[in-house]
């Protein structure tokens, strides 16, 4: 990722509580070219999405196709999910989406916006999104309010 990610995503991540420790896992692209399909490739990388998970996990498919939220709403999910005590897995998928078996395994689909984001835009979007539902959730003031 570009140093700029990195660093909005470190600077969001230091703001969070320790209870919402924000880690990172990256998962390698599948191989696309003339010889492998983008389908073939989505589905290299769901294996390696799915090995990374624990059956027990709470699994959020960030997807186009997936419910929208808007901030207040993401707040009381994000209470709900720490109230249920589960590890909660943030999948984003690479350039051609997630593949069928990872968007099968979540327990919901979030779609972010109707707009195509590039990936490097949906991490520093979904971290300050989460960290601005925490804010709520600590009665931190809202702008919205």
């Amino acid at each position: 990722m570009p140093a700029w990610v990195q660093s909005g995503c470190f600077e969001y991540s230091k703001r969070m509580p320790p209870e919402l420790c924000v880690q990172t896992i990256e998962i390698a692209l599948g191989p696309r070219g003339k010889s492998q399909s983008s389908a073939k490739a989505t589905e290299i990388e769901g294996r390696s999405i799915l090995k990374a998970l624990i059956d027990k996990d709470f699994v959020v498919a960030l997807d186009v196709l997936g419910k929208t939220m808007n901030t207040e709403e993401l707040a009381s999910n994000l209470a709900n999910w720490q109230m249920d005590g589960r590890d909660v897995n943030l999948l984003i998928g690479g350039p051609d989406g997630l593949s069928p078996d990872c968007l099968a395994r979540a327990n919901i689909r979030w779609s972010l916006s109707d707009l195509t984001l590039p990936h490097p835009l949906v991490r520093i979007v979904l971290m300050e999104q989460l960290y601005r539902a925490w804010t709520i959730n600590a009665n931190h003031p809202y702008h919205r309010n």
